[in-house]
């Protein structure tokens, strides 16, 4: 189950997975993408940096997982699913409490 408070989403690929954005995760986002996250805050993401987000947000649960392997999981056919949830936890996990 999704824990909202700590920034985790439920989200269905090729298994149920968890996407949470930790410290780690954005600190991978900057180094593959180059620029700051905070630089990114609505931002028209391409298709490699929307790929760089999913794996970033699921390296938590497997640590092994490739960019390659996660862009096969994505496809037309789940893919505007796939940008709800790591908009969510994206927000869910950069926001700030208080």
């Amino acid at each position: 189950m999704a824990n909202k408070q700590r920034g985790i989403v439920d989200i269905v690929l090729d298994k149920p997975r968890k996407l949470r954005y930790t410290l780690n995760a954005l600190a991978e986002i900057e180094d593959k993408l180059g620029v700051s996250v905070t630089e990114l805050n609505g931002a028209n993401l391409g298709m490699k940096a929307i790929r760089t987000f999913l794996w970033a947000g699921l390296a938590h649960e497997d640590e092994d997982l490739t960019e390659r392997e996660v862009g096969e999981m994505v496809d037309f056919d789940n893919f505007a699913h796939v940008q709800e949830k790591i908009a969510e936890a994206f927000e869910l996990g950069t926001r700030k409490n208080g």
